[in-house]
């Protein structure tokens, strides 16, 4: 994966331009990348295409992700999402993606793992302030907390 940062706008918040190789898996290096250059709070927007992906629908009775596996090419009809830091400072990146398939079809979901082929643009815009997640037990998940500080 390559980046650039192209802006820093007058009160410090950055964008930045990702673009994916051929094999890099996506969610691991958003990841990387938002640790690496300190991002406590953004969102992003991506298109390309997958040579596979895994994305989820989240069951409130079990509190948990159904799991959705394509394995075939897809391109990325949107790729969007935030950046945020978990209760223990880790960042947190909460993808969705809508693919759609060869016959036209589209699919999407929580997006869980996606490796490129050929290539993924993403746009990162990094947002000022810190946004914290806590853990929610009655819905199983963590929510940003507009009240943590």
């Amino acid at each position: 994966m390559k980046s650039k940062l192209i802006q820093t706008a007058p009160g410090g918040e950055r964008t930045f331009v990702l673009v994916f190789d051929p094999g890099d898996e996506v969610l691991a290096g958003l990841e990387a990348f938002t640790t690496g250059h300190d991002v406590s709070a953004g969102t992003f927007t991506a298109l390309g295409a997958l040579s596979s992906v895994r994305f989820g629908f989240f069951d409130l009775e079990r509190k948990e992700y159904e799991s959705i596996e394509v394995m075939e090419q897809v391109e990325v009809l949107s790729l969007i999402g935030n950046v945020s830091r978990k209760e223990d400072g880790a960042v947190q990146v909460h993808p969705h993606i809508v693919v759609g398939k060869r016959d036209g079809t589209a699919l999407g979901g929580h997006f869980m793992r996606g490796y490129v082929q050929p290539t993924l643009e993403v746009t990162l815009v990094e947002d000022p302030a810190t946004l914290r997640r806590t853990f929610r037990p009655e819905i199983g998940i963590a929510l940003i907390d507009l009240d943590e500080e």
